[in-house]
């Protein structure tokens, strides 16, 4: 567990799309607050796209542990928000669980209100911590993964 996850990561760091969606069984789970819940094609596309528009990406991880099929870890990404310039330092803590030695659910959590603040400004500061944000966030995020989805065919 603690290897696939590390590898996971590595990939990450590399901006290496094909080698993180490499780690994720094809009926993955994916979850953030900032996305929502993806499923199998739609979270390995997020990762592609993510790792293809990163600018000034720098990623950390640490303290991954795994008991059985489930495990953790703690990564930090520095990177400017396209839609604004603004540069963002999100703090997440990961929850995996494996079938098959792949990842099959993969749950990010982060502080969406502080992320909101960094990546919008006075506006995500005002509004980064309510439901109607987040419900317009996971449809931003949908729509520009759609769109992604549509350029990659």
């Amino acid at each position: 567990m603690e290897d696939i996850i590390t590898s996971f990561y590595q990939a990450f760091q590399q901006k290496d799309a094909a080698k993180m969606n490499a780690c994720y069984h094809d009926d993955i789970e994916f979850e953030d607050p900032a996305f929502g819940k993806l499923k199998g094609e739609d979270a390995k596309c997020m990762w592609e796209m993510l790792c293809k528009n990163a600018v000034n990406f720098k990623l950390e991880f640490s303290d991954i542990k795994s008991i059985d099929n489930s495990g953790s870890a703690h990564w930090e990404a520095w990177y400017d928000f396209s839609r604004t310039g603004k540069r963002v330092h999100n703090i997440i803590d990961a929850s995996f669980e494996l079938k098959d030695g792949k990842i099959i659910k993969h749950h990010d959590h982060f502080n969406l209100h502080r992320w909101a603040t960094q990546a919008m400004g006075w506006k995500g500061w005002l509004l980064g911590g309510t439901s109607f944000f987040k419900k317009k966030l996971h449809e931003q995020s949908g729509k520009a993964l759609e769109r992604y989805k549509l350029k990659k065919v």
